[in-house]
């Protein structure tokens, strides 16, 4: 009976397919996470915020294959110092892989944590499932009942430099499933930096616990890989005066789904996400973001830029939602595309909903092309006009990128995404 269930219902086709890994500490949340998938059911397209993309892909039970990218371009961040861990295919690489000691902070390997009393137990599927308020995520939910791996860090003090998880791809059909677990003591800082196409598929959760005072730093490079497919949520809560800034550069990919759940639950806390995303052809990338303020005097920024040409799709979904007795709320919002052909399509919707008085929200969303008389300003002081085109990309794109708030970091995006630009003009 379970096996003709399992035919008919992609849910329970997806679940069978797939093995919960053995553990202790994590297996009420996996089990919960299980209860929680089967009541949901995997998304549809006519699930309201799947309407703009299709899931299939990335629910069918067999991973589409995708071609792995044979380049010479170096690894991003590969001039930065950092301690690096390396996954290949959703496997860890020790081999690849720093020692994962560093001061200030403990880092483990969630398949290899074994203590039934583990401090990840009060952030794995946590944040997860409050994120499931109003919004249902059941490739979150996934994640959490059937990730093999990822990193659970814990930050005590101020390291000296950041942890970067990098994703390599190496098998056309590799399905990898991840879950990532910091937790961040009071007055604590660190910086993550993940890079790589990681897998054909990826679903990926990262879950954030910012404690009083404490600043995360989040920049994040998606491999350029054409053929892949990502389905990626962050979960974060803020406590009082905490920082929490996130930025994702896209390039290539044929589906991406980029989920960020953020909730401020202590006054005067910050919290910014931002994103670019260059596509041509068979491109589509959807950001998806719900920000809840439910503290006083909290200021939130969402920050999306898209360049698409030759029929590529991008789609932003952006919520604020101001709880009653959130006041002095500062919330912005803008999303932005340039098209550079008539073919490309931008899909966007922009949502604020507040139940206090004292507040200052705003949201934008806008579509264009090329402005023609800057370019014709480029043209006529003899700036070619594929790199006059380029130059105005980059602008368009720059309020997005500046939200990196290191400098070094900023730079090297600027560059991986002028080395795109150039290498689609030539």
């Amino acid at each position: 009976m379970a096996d003709a269930a399992a035919k008919t219902d992609p849910t329970e086709a997806m679940i069978t397919s797939l093995e919960m890994p053995d553990g202790t500490w994590a297996r009420p949340a996996r089990e919960d996470a299980l209860g929680r998938l089967r009541s949901m059911g995997l998304p549809q397209r006519r699930d309201e915020y799947w309407k703009y993309t299709r899931p299939d892909t990335l629910t069918q039970v067999e991973a589409p294959e995708a071609s792995v990218l044979d380049t010479d371009e170096a690894p991003m961040f590969d001039g930065v110092d950092r301690l690096r861990i390396v996954f290949v295919d959703g496997v860890f690489d020790a081999d690849a892989s720093d020692d994962l000691a560093l001061e200030g902070i403990t880092i483990e390997r969630l398949a290899a944590a074994d203590s039934d009393l583990h401090w990840a137990k009060s952030v794995y599927g946590v944040l997860e499932t409050r994120g499931q308020t109003p919004v249902a995520r059941p490739l979150a939910a996934l994640n959490t009942a059937f990730a093999t791996d990822g990193v659970l860090i814990h930050v005590t003090g101020k390291p000296s430099k950041p942890v970067n998880l990098v994703y390599q791809h190496k098998s056309e059909t590799s399905d990898a499933i991840l879950h990532n677990c910091i937790k961040m003591d009071a007055g604590t800082e660190m910086t993550l930096l993940e890079n790589g196409p990681a897998a054909a598929r990826f679903n990926k959760v990262l879950e954030v616990e910012i404690a009083d005072g404490a600043s995360f730093h989040h920049i994040r490079a998606q491999g350029r890989d054409h053929e892949r497919r990502a389905a990626t949520h962050i979960f974060t809560r803020l406590g009082a005066e905490s920082q929490f800034r996130s930025f994702t550069m896209t390039v290539n990919g044929q589906l991406t789904r980029n989920d960020c759940v953020i909730e401020l639950t202590g006054d005067d806390a910050l919290a910014h996400v931002a994103g670019a995303c260059v596509g041509d052809g068979d491109f589509h990338h959807d950001d998806t973001v719900f920000i809840t303020h439910d503290a006083v005097n909290c200021n939130s920024r969402q920050v999306f830029k898209k360049v698409l040409r030759n029929g590529a799709v991008g789609v932003f979904q952006g919520k604020i939602l101001v709880k009653e007795g959130a006041q002095k709320t500062d919330g912005y919002q803008i999303s932005q595309s340039l098209l550079l052909d008539g073919d490309s399509q931008f899909l966007a919707k922009p949502e604020l909903e507040i139940y206090a008085d004292d507040v200052a929200c705003s949201h934008g969303s806008t579509s264009g092309a090329i402005d023609e008389d800057a370019l014709f300003y480029l043209r006529s002081r003899g700036v070619p006009e594929r790199e006059a085109t380029n130059l105005l990309t980059l602008a368009f794109l720059a309020e997005a990128v500046d939200e990196i708030a290191h400098e070094d970091l900023r730079e090297g995006m600027t560059d991986r995404l002028a080395a795109w630009l150039t290498r689609r003009t030539v």
